[in-house]
């Protein structure tokens, strides 16, 4: 029996370029439009293909921990090419499962040639099969990093927009904040203030605070947080648009704002800063 799989996977190693043409010229309308997406020349994505067409034949015949090793690299890298072709993580499989055909009809034909036991179909697809499915199993898990890499990006680029520092005149700036506020949020907020007023010279940045639904001790705990860390900057900080509904409530809560100045309205502020309508 291992001679017959010896022979079988020697004959794969052999024919390994005839067999990745195959798999490239498949007559498959998605797996063409993959190969017209794709930078890699033809030449080279026949070479490519043929050196995991090797590894299914070694596997046969060699040390299959070794194999799989390998296996796992060239999945890795085949995802890394196909998602910077910009090929779909389905064009992408499917091209995987071609493989399998094209395998089984080489070896179906040495099979009749050969005259091989029905046991050893079997033999031969407990080992390439597995290896096939992990290739699969790779190059999903590559593709999902990548995408959560995307979500993350997005996500920061989102948070930033969440808080606009938005300048008036030299020197003054206004942060309105909308929405609620946590502790990650609050850092955000803490870090961009903390940065823009620093790039813009900023010496009095106006916290309006007319968008956010609550004020509880947690949250007026991290506008404090943020307020503090600005002052020690010399920036000075006036907070504006405590609702009068959310004002009770902070003093129902025994919440002091202390020497943090606070201002009813942003256009109040503003004035006070000597911004008028013109």
């Amino acid at each position: 029996m291992k001679e017959e799989l010896k022979y079988i996977g020697q004959k794969i190693v052999e024919n390994d370029l005839e067999l990745a043409k195959k798999v490239v010229f498949q007559k498959d309308s998605i797996l063409m439009k993959q190969i017209e997406l794709s930078k890699l020349p033809i030449a080279e994505r026949i070479k490519y293909r043929a050196i995991l067409i090797r590894y299914f034949g070694k596997a046969l015949y060699g040390n299959l921990d070794e194999i799989r090793e390998k296996v796992i690299c060239w999945g890795r890298e085949a995802a890394q090419i196909a998602i910077r072709d910009n090929i779909s993580l389905s064009s992408t499989l499917r091209g995987i499962y071609l493989y399998r055909t094209v395998i089984w009809d080489a070896f179906t034909e040495e099979l009749n040639k050969r005259e091989f036991a029905p046991i050893t179909m079997l033999d031969v697809s407990k080992i390439i099969d597995p290896l096939l499915d992990l290739v699969c199993e790779i190059i999903g898990e590559e593709f999902e990093k990548h995408n959560q890499k995307l979500m993350e990006v997005a996500y920061t680029a989102l948070e930033e927009l969440s808080v606009p520092v938005v300048p008036i005149v030299k020197g003054i700036v206004v942060l309105p904040i909308v929405g609620a506020v946590d502790t990650h949020r609050a850092k955000l907020i803490m870090d961009i203030s903390l940065h823009e007023s620093a790039r813009l010279g900023v010496s009095y940045l106006i916290l309006d605070v007319s968008g956010v639904p609550i004020i509880d001790t947690m949250v007026a705990n991290q506008l404090f947080q943020v307020v503090k860390a600005l002052q020690l900057t010399g920036v000075e900080v006036i907070i504006t648009g405590i609702r009068p509904e959310i004002a009770q409530t902070v003093v129902k809560l025994g919440i002091h704002f202390g020497d943090i100045k606070t201002r009813a309205t942003m256009m109040q502020a503003l004035y006070e800063l000597g911004i008028t309508k013109s």
